[in-house]
């Protein structure tokens, strides 16, 4: 018997790292480079196969293929300075703790407390014109990210969106047209993820992370809290609460995210878009609950893999196999806030093509070298799907994407290798079910 359990154990350590390695390759997906809007739902999207459903209608738009902007497509850069402060984890949600600037807009890095316990990392793009406090005609949008990330990786989607917003805004003074309203767009990095960790972290061993589980259930409740406690409390044209919803974008595990937050509080959803969404949630490993502190096997199995996938040549062949163009991760295209357009000392435009941004494996690896990853790690292993607050029953994905009352668009790349167009279709097909839309799949093109 003793013999049975031990091949048991190893059988599953040895699955729960191939699983891994896919899972983290696949959530590396989604730092798409380029974003046209798309109107159909009143969201804007990236290019890739996507399908939109309104509440109301049953009919796919759209098949477009991924490309992101080129150096040469970009406009012209001017000399470009890194602007960076210290970040203080313990200072409120409307305290700055630093910020970026571009040509498009403003990005300030914040800092909010969940459960008045844990600092969360979050940042807000918004077009320099923009006055967060005062503006009534403000538009929220909320990008929740893949695992191993953190808010960064949404940079060139705030970027971009506020580049189309401000094309809009030149066209409408040109027409003579009033302004519309004003999008604000705010990434997160989940509690142990990113820049978001308890204070103090040891290993799992700290008197804050004590019973502390990483879980989808946990992050579910930090994303309601943040957008209750900060993004709902934005002033609002509207003096109804019930009418103050945020639209939220939702790549890889962030698509599974969303679509269970919608499902549980579809008064505060606005819309959904979901890019290359996972329908799935972790391993949900036998004999633990995930809690802090680890007992011994998990602890060892989790600083393994963790140790494994964190090596910088691992993370970027993960890259490589995720991305279709290496330009989206390697550094090389200058397509987010990391620097600020300013004219040289003899006022004239220049492009510093040596400049570029952060290669994305770099971010990744950084995101991993505190006290708490070993055991968020293991603790994310070993947790649970996100699970019914009334009945503890597992909530199935496509069950709650079929009853979604809010309009959805679906974004897959179509030479996406890990979320592939069968995810998209079935994706599609269960929301077309909900309104009576048969077998209508889109196009298979």
């Amino acid at each position: 018997m003793m013999a049975t359990n031990i091949t048991t154990i190893v059988a599953m350590a040895i699955f729960a790292t191939v699983a891994l390695t896919a899972i983290m390759a696949i959530d590396c997906v989604g730092a798409f480079q380029t974003v046209p809007h798309h109107r159909a739902c009143g969201v804007v999207g990236v290019p890739s196969r996507h399908y939109c459903h309104d509440r109301d209608r049953n009919d796919a738009v759209g098949i477009f293929s991924f490309r992101p902007f080129s150096a040469a497509s970009l406009p012209p850069r001017r000399k470009q300075h890194l602007l960076a402060a210290a970040a203080s984890s313990s200072e409120s949600h409307h305290a700055n703790d630093s910020h970026l600037t571009s040509k498009f807009g403003r990005l300030d890095s914040k800092t909010w407390m969940f459960q008045n316990k844990y600092p969360i990392a979050y940042e807000v793009a918004t077009g320099h014109d923009v006055d967060i406090e005062n503006d009534v005609d403000i538009v929220p949008i909320l990008l929740l990210n893949g695992f191993g990330v953190g808010s960064f990786h949404q940079h060139s989607l705030m970027r971009q969106i506020l580049m189309l917003e401000q094309s809009d805004d030149e066209q409408q003074q040109q027409q003579q047209q009033e302004r519309k309203q004003r999008h604000v767009i705010y990434g997160i990095d989940y509690l142990g993820q990113g820049k978001s960790w308890p204070e103090n972290c040891n290993d799992g061993n700290s008197e804050d992370e004590l019973n502390l589980g990483y879980s989808a259930d946990m992050w579910l409740d930090q994303l309601k809290g943040f957008i209750d406690e900060v993004i709902l409390t934005l002033p609002s044209s509207s003096s109804n609460p019930s009418e103050k919803k945020v639209h939220l974008v939702g790549n890889s595990v962030g698509g599974y995210l969303s679509t269970i937050l919608t499902h549980r509080h579809p008064h505060c959803i606005a819309s959904l878009t979901l890019m290359n969404a996972t329908p799935v949630w972790g391993l949900n490993l036998p004999g633990w609950d995930g809690k802090l502190p680890a007992p011994p096997f998990p602890k060892w199995v989790g600083r393994q893999m963790f140790d494994l996938i964190r090596d910088l040549n691992v993370i970027d062949k993960y890259l490589e196999a995720a991305y279709v163009h290496r330009e989206a991760f390697d550094g090389t295209c200058d397509d987010a806030f990391d620097h600020e357009d300013s004219d040289d000392e003899e006022g004239t435009m220049m492009d510093n093509n040596n400049n570029n941004g952060e290669p994305l494996g770099t971010k990744i690896r950084g995101c991993t070298m505190g006290m708490g990853g070993h055991a968020a790690f293991a603790s994310i292993l070993w947790s649970a799907p996100a699970s019914d607050p009334t009945t503890g029953e597992t909530t199935d994905f496509y069950g709650a994407l079929g009853e979604l009352p809010a309009d959805v668009l679906l974004l897959f790349g179509s030479a996406d290798s890990w979320c592939t167009p069968a995810v998209a279709k079935r994706m599609h097909a269960t929301l077309a079910d909900r309104r009576g839309g048969g077998d209508d799949d889109g196009d298979d093109d």
